[in-house]
């Protein structure tokens, strides 16, 4: 069944990270090879696309943020408008763009920390790893410093984002001057009196969520010992563990086990079997109790045995978790828009992908899969005829009409080429130097696109 041919289909997509993009992408495939006709707008709440890859991904990561390259390609076909610096919710309302679209997509992520409810977790010194992530990314709606005043540091995780945070805390700023590091961030860190970092996991080596190449890049870092306890791995068989990954995890963790200390300036403990208990401390954070753990039926359960470390701070990168929209249904207990493969519930016309549709577990590759999803369900109902007519003006007349000040693509592009004219004549030579104020970078966002530079 073809779509009518002499339906213009208008779609919006609330959210430029990857989800959305890909979303938008397979949207306007599907509905060409179907026989009709699509015009769909990309918003998003900050004034420069890419999501979690611009201000999520650590950066001495450049090989993550390659993906950049390919959704540039999607956004620079010109079959999806992006209108960045508009957030729903505020500018606009997710009613008012019902009444404007056939359908909307919702792609805004997950970008609140997961809670860790345990005693002390709100002492100072204790915080979230996504500010932190965000902070060092260059997120514009975050404060431009950081309280780095610890010399032993707690990260709370078994994930890679838990990686990405120890590893910016332990490295030598000087191995990062060559990134496209904000110059408040390197500030910062060279001013971080940091010695040790431990990160600790509730359970045991076999069972780490990392990546392989995430792993290996800890035993590249300059001057920074990697310390395990080998008691940590007793009972641990690299040939039983369940995916090759895995094995190639042990493998090195076991190397590392082998090696002597150097003496370097400072160091990163990786700690498995600890469950977090109780951040110790007066008003700040002083140290912390943590349960050791065992496998009792395929779970994770307390042996009763306490142990303390001192520390001065404690990062929590226990996962991320979605935020409500005002007008779709929220499952505050997943932290997701409640939906059924996408299909938000009792919403006619309105469909959810990524992670605030399914939780944020996933790589790039489930967030294809996942747009797919949705974008199947979306071209069938409107197949059938399912989806509600817009019966409003354009959004950009009501954006006007608001002096909501909005980023296009053109504008993105001149933001992009700035950043990276200011890498070239960066005292240490970057790709790109990221502007951080939202509004410096809505001037020159809109001033570009107007000039055309």
């Amino acid at each position: 069944m073809s779509l009518d041919p002499r339906l213009d289909l208008r779609v919006a997509i609330v959210g430029a990270g990857p989800a959305g993009i890909y979303a938008g992408n397979l949207l306007a495939n599907a509905v060409e090879e179907a026989g009709g006709t699509v015009a769909i707008d990309l918003l998003e709440s900050l004034p420069a696309p890419y999501g979690l890859i611009r201000y999520g991904v650590a950066p001495d990561h450049p090989r993550i943020k390659g993906i950049v390259n390919s959704l540039q390609e999607m956004l620079d076909s010109g079959r999806i408008r992006f209108l960045g610096n508009v957030e729903v919710g505020k500018d606009v309302s997710l009613a008012e763009l019902q009444e404007r679209y056939h359908a909307v997509i919702l792609a805004t992520g997950a970008i609140r920390d997961a809670v860790l409810d345990i005693p002390g977790v709100d002492k100072n010194g204790s915080y979230g790893a996504a500010d932190f992530v965000s902070w060092f990314d260059g997120h514009p709606d975050v404060p431009r410093t950081w309280p780095l005043e610890a010399q032993q540091i707690a990260v709370i995780g078994n994930g890679n984002v838990a990686l990405d945070v120890a590893r910016v805390l332990a490295k030598h700023p000087v191995d990062l001057r060559s990134t496209e590091i904000p110059d408040n961030v390197l500030e910062g860190l060279e001013s971080s009196p940091v010695t040790d970092v431990h990160v600790f996991g509730r359970r045991g080596p076999a069972d780490i969520k990392f990546t392989p190449i995430e792993l290996r890049e800890l035993g590249e870092l300059n001057d920074v010992d990697i310390i395990l306890d080998d008691a940590d791995f007793a009972g641990v068989d690299p040939a039983a563990v369940s995916t090759n990954q895995l094995k190639i995890m042990l493998r090195t963790m076991n190397a590392w086990r082998t090696e002597e200390p150097k003496g370097a300036s400072r160091r990163l403990h990786l700690h498995f079997w600890h469950a977090p208990a109780e951040i110790l401390g007066d008003e700040k954070v002083e140290a912390m109790r943590f349960e050791r753990t065992r496998i009792e039926d395929g779970r994770v359960v307390g042996t009763g045995e306490f142990v303390e470390y001192p520390l001065q701070a404690v990062y929590r990168a226990v996962g991320y978790f979605g935020s409500p929209i005002d007008g779709a249904p929220f499952d505050p207990a997943r932290g997701v828009i409640a939906n059924v493969e996408g299909r938000v519930q009792d919403s006619p016309g309105l469909y959810a992908t990524g992670w605030i549709k399914r939780g944020p577990v996933g790589l790039i590759g489930h967030t294809k899969s996942d747009a797919m999803e949705t974008v199947d369900h979306l071209v069938a109902d409107a197949q059938a005829g399912l989806l509600p007519a817009p019966g409003a003006g354009a959004l950009l007349e009501l954006l006007d009409e608001r002096e909501v000040e909005y980023t296009t693509w053109a504008g993105w592009l001149a933001l992009d080429a700035h950043e990276r004219q200011l890498g070239e004549t960066h005292r240490h030579a970057r790709e790109r130097v990221k502007v951080v104020p939202r509004e410096v970078q809505v001037e020159i966002s809109r001033s570009g696109a107007l000039t055309g530079a």
